[in-house]
């Protein structure tokens, strides 16, 4: 007859929210920067405004500023929902307890 084998209650203790954070706003920073430059090495953000919205009175560095920010959010976004499908599920199961 086998004998089970151990299992651990949690396989590590929670890391610090700072880098947890890191974790997410790091990356995305760097693939905003990439994607804001590829994005605006062929659209101009003023011409952009004018399809959009003409009416508003933004800059080309307005318009630089508030795409990157967009694409942060975005890839921070995408970040942050793989760190939630990827927390191991000790951390929502609990402890096993007797079979």
């Amino acid at each position: 007859m086998p004998v089970p084998l151990p299992t651990p209650e949690f396989d590590h203790p929670p890391r610090p929210m700072v880098q947890r954070v890191g974790a997410i706003l790091w990356p995305s920073f760097f693939a905003a920067g990439v994607a804001t430059s590829v994005f605006f090495a062929f659209i101009d953000p003023l011409e952009l405004r004018d399809l959009t919205f003409p009416h508003l009175p933004l800059t080309r560095g307005a318009g630089y500023t508030i795409g990157f920010f967009t694409f942060w959010l975005a890839t921070s976004s995408s970040s942050l929902f793989t760190w939630i499908l990827l927390r191991p599920s000790s951390r929502f199961n609990g402890p096993k307890t007797g079979q």
